[in-house]
């Protein structure tokens, strides 16, 4: 399993905006005359990245979830950590322990590389993209992404196409509302769409 991301990191254009420290100085420039900061701590800051992926009926398939658990590390550069049933559901046919899906919290320097990834490389080869949709945004600042298939992602391009899965992608900021956070996103890069 890959314990660093399989793209160079040269080949990832940052984000002229993503490196911490100065993301928030620059997110209190942008932002401070349409919410009346007085000190560059009150601007919004992504806290967390979280990826995570349901394995469905295929939790008694090791070779699957195998390569499910792969893809997900070589996607995120970091070791996806195993996510088991809380309780037996018949219909289903799940027990407790049971794998249930894969999940990797991303912080710091490893969050800002794979946003800049995501904006910069992943979500301009989905299909038919046309922007996010701004009331993805939670009452708490978070945005949740839905993406359908892996292979947008560089590191799983050449997948076989039996072997797809999505994932959901959270972004958890310090922003106090959704206007804040909608302003902020759009201030790192996010491509969201404007509402009509």
């Amino acid at each position: 399993m890959a314990t660093e991301s399989a793209l160079p990191r040269r080949a990832v254009k940052k984000c002229n905006c993503m490196n911490a420290v100065a993301t928030q100085s620059k997110t209190f420039e942008a932002l401070k005359g349409e919410f009346g900061y007085t000190s560059p701590m009150q601007a919004p800051k992504v806290v967390k990245v979280v990826v995570s992926t349901g394995v469905g009926k295929v939790n008694k398939d090791k070779k699957r979830l195998q390569l499910i658990e792969d893809r997900l590390s070589r996607i995120t550069g970091q070791f996806a950590a195993q996510r088991a049933a809380k309780k037996a559901i018949a219909n289903f046919k799940s027990r407790t322990g049971d794998i249930v899906g894969y999940q990797v919290t991303l912080r710091g320097k490893r969050a800002e590389d794979f946003l800049s990834k995501l904006i910069n490389i992943v979500l301009p080869r989905v299909k038919d993209f046309r922007g996010l949709n701004a009331k993805a945004i939670d009452e708490m600042g978070n945005i949740t992404i839905g993406i359908k298939e892996q292979t947008v992602f560089p590191e799983t391009a050449d997948e076989d196409s039996k072997d797809v899965f999505g994932m959901a992608i959270t972004i958890t900021t310090t922003a106090k509302d959704k206007k804040e956070a909608e302003s902020f996103l759009r201030h790192i890069g996010l491509p969201l769409r404007e509402n009509k």
